[in-house]
Parts: C-alpha cells; sequence; structure tokens
C-alpha cells in the first residue's frame, strides 16, 4: 500500500485498496519518464505498453523525437536547427524534409 500511496495509484472513489492498473517507466536515473493509467474494469494493452518502452529507449539512444503512431523501423523526427548552418546541413542531408523546421531520418538498424 505505501508504494501504491507513494505513485498515486489508488483510484478515488473506486476502492481504498485495490490499486488502478497503471503502468510506470523510471529510467535508471530514478526519473518517471511515462505513465499509463488504466481504469479497474479495462485490461492493460501490453503491445503498446512494449511499444512504448521500445520508443522511449530509441528516443534516448538515437536523441530523436517519434511521431504519431510510430513503431519500430518507421522514420524519426530530427530536433529542428539551431543555426542557419544547420538549416543548410539539414536541407543538404538525405532527411525527408517536411519544411526547414521538421525533417524526418530513417534511424540506423539496432
Amino acid at each position: 500500500m505505501s508504494v501504491s500511496k507513494l505513485y498515486g495509484m489508488l483510484q478515488p472513489g473506486e476502492s481504498e485498496t485495490a490499486a488502478v492498473r497503471a503502468v510506470f517507466f523510471i529510467d535508471p536515473a530514478g526519473k518517471i519518464r511515462l505513465i499509463m493509467y488504466y481504469p479497474l474494469n479495462v485490461g492493460r494493452n501490453m503491445d503498446e505498453i512494449k511499444r512504448a518502452l521500445i520508443a522511449l529507449q530509441t528516443a534516448d539512444k538515437h536523441k530523436v523525437a517519434l511521431p504519431l503512431n510510430w513503431t519500430p523501423g518507421e522514420k524519426a523526427i530530427v530536433p529542428p536547427p539551431k543555426t542557419v548552418a544547420e538549416m543548410q546541413e539539414r536541407e543538404a542531408s538525405d532527411y525527408e524534409m517536411v519544411d526547414f523546421y521538421l525533417a524526418k531520418k530513417d534511424l540506423p538498424k539496432d
């Protein structure tokens, strides 16, 4: 119960003892990176839990952002350019250019 109370896993108005179906991703530094809550009467989606874990690891490893509904093997969003020189490098790259600010790239196969 102490962990449930610490992480807010008891659903108000539902139960004082039944924890919410929650998933927490906590990184090696102890930082909570993602929380998914499911009502007591709804099962968790293990495919989405796995996808989210892989997405967090991929974004960290490659220093990218991932678009809506991203799955492994799809392109990732490259951080925006901070200088004119970076923008020119980007325009000359093989990135998929949506505009000068938004570009996507293929990630290496792990």
